[in-house]
C-alpha cells in the first residue's frame, strides 16, 4: 500500500531575504481537510504591503516569503463538509486564511483583529509553526470560512485587488455610514484611493480627492470625484477648510497630516488606511479646537468582505489594473514602479499562465 500523501506540491515566486531577488520556489501545501477549498490561482494583485514586507520595512518579515493577498481563481476541489462552493466557482482570498473563531472579535465578524489571525503570507497557521505562503503561487488551500465568492460579472483579473484594496476602503465607508449626505475626502489616488473614490461615489457621497499631483485631476473626475484639491496649493487647501465629514487617508508614504486635518468639519473623522513607515504627527491645538476622531482601519472581516464583493458586483465596480506576466523580473519592475506611484492603479500578476 502506498501511504496517502500528507501534502500537495506547489510552486511560486519567493524571496529569501530583503535584499535577494525573486526566484522560483517549490514548496508544500497541506492536504485539504473536510472544510477546505482548493483554489487554482489565476491572478494576484501587487499590494504596497507586499513591498513593505518583502523589503522588511515593517521589521516583521519571515523568509522564504511568497507574497500576495489579492488572490482570485477557480475552485478546483472542495472538502466533504464544504457547503458554499462548488468546483468551477470563481473564488477569492484576501489578507487572512484563518483565525481562532472563538474570541470576541471573531464572534463580531472582525476576524482580522483576532489575536490569533493567520495572515495569508508572512505568518503561520494556527499551529504557530507551519508557515503561510501567499498568492504569487499556483494554488492555495484555505478554510471555506475565509474564501469569498467573486460575482460572475466581475472579471477575475480586475477583481483581484478588491480582496485587499477594496475591503480596506469599503469597511470605513460602511462604518461611518457614507451616503448621499456625506462630504467624503480621499487622500491619495493610488491603488487604495482610486477604488475608494469608486465605492464612495457608488454610495452617493460627494467625493473630494486630495493629491500632491495636478496630473491626477482628470482621472479623479472620471472615477467619480466632484472636487479635486492639490494639497501643495495653499489657496486650494484654504478654500476647502472645514468642508469634509470624513477623510480616508490612503497614502503609504510618510506625509504631513496637519494640513489635511484642517479640511475636516468640526468633529469630523480622519481615518488612516495606508501604512506609512513613520508615525503621524498631530498638533494638540487641532485636537482641542476641532475635536476630530482620528482613527484607522485595516481590511475587514469575512462577512463584510463578501458584502463588499456583492456591492461591487451590483454596481459593476472593479479596480483599474495593469495586468502583467508573472516572472521574477516583472515583479521587481512592478515593485519599482509602484513605489514611484507609476501605475494605474494596481499591478495584477497573471499567475495562471506563469505556472502552466
Amino acid at each position: 500500500n502506498t501511504p496517502s500523501p500528507i501534502s500537495i506540491a506547489a510552486k511560486g515566486y519567493a524571496v529569501d531575504s530583503a535584499s535577494t531577488p525573486f526566484k522560483l520556489f517549490n514548496f508544500e501545501r497541506r492536504m485539504p481537510a473536510a472544510d477546505d477549498v482548493v483554489i487554482r490561482i489565476h491572478y494576484c494583485g501587487v499590494c504596497h504591503s507586499d513591498i513593505h514586507q518583502v523589503y522588511n520595512e515593517w521589521h516583521s518579515s519571515k523568509y522564504p516569503m511568497v507574497p500576495g493577498h489579492e488572490i482570485t481563481g477557480v475552485v478546483e476541489q472542495i472538502g466533504s463538509s464544504v457547503k458554499g462552493f462548488r468546483v468551477g466557482d470563481h473564488a477569492g482570498v484576501g489578507c487572512m486564511v484563518d483565525s481562532c473563531r472563538k474570541c470576541a472579535t471573531c464572534k463580531k465578524d472582525i476576524e482580522q483583529n483576532c489575536a490569533d489571525s493567520c495572515l495569508t503570507y508572512n505568518s503561520t497557521e494556527l499551529d504557530k509553526v507551519t508557515p503561510t505562503y501567499g498568492g504569487y503561487s499556483n494554488l492555495i488551500i484555505v478554510k471555506e470560512h475565509f474564501v469569498c465568492k467573486i460575482p460572475k460579472n466581475l472579471p477575475l483579473d480586475a477583481a483581484a485587488p478588491l480582496l485587499c484594496a477594496g475591503i480596506t476602503t469599503y469597511s470605513p465607508l460602511r462604518r461611518y455610514k457614507v451616503d448621499k449626505h456625506t462630504q467624503l475626502g480621499i487622500v491619495g489616488l493610488g491603488g487604495l484611493g482610486h477604488i475608494g473614490v469608486k465605492l464612495g461615489a457608488a454610495m452617493g457621497a460627494h467625493v473630494t480627492v486630495i493629491s500632491t499631483s495636478e496630473s491626477k485631476r482628470d482621472d479623479a473626475t472620471k472615477l467619480g470625484a466632484k472636487v479635486f484639491i492639490v494639497s501643495k496649493d495653499d489657496e486650494q487647501m484654504k478654500t476647502a477648510a472645514n468642508s469634509l465629514d470624513l477623510i480616508i487617508d490612503t497614502v503609504s508614504a510618510p506625509h504631513d497630516v496637519a494640513p489635511l486635518l484642517n479640511l475636516l468639519k468640526f468633529e469630523g473623522v480622519y481615518c488612516v488606511v495606508g501604512a506609512p513607515t513613520k508615525p503621524l504627527e498631530v498638533g494638540a491645538f487641532t485636537l482641542l479646537m476641532k475635536r476630530p476622531t482620528i482613527t484607522g482601519s485595516g481590511i475587514g472581516g469575512m462577512k463584510e468582505t463578501q458584502e463588499m464583493l456583492d456591492f461591487c458586483g451590483k454596481h459593476n465596480i472593479t479596480c483599474d489594473i495593469e495586468k502583467i506576466d508573472a516572472t521574477p523580473e516583472t515583479i521587481k519592475a512592478a515593485y519599482d514602479r509602484t513605489v514611484k506611484a507609476d501605475v494605474k492603479y494596481r499591478f495584477v500578476l497573471d499567475i495562471l499562465n506563469a505556472f502552466k
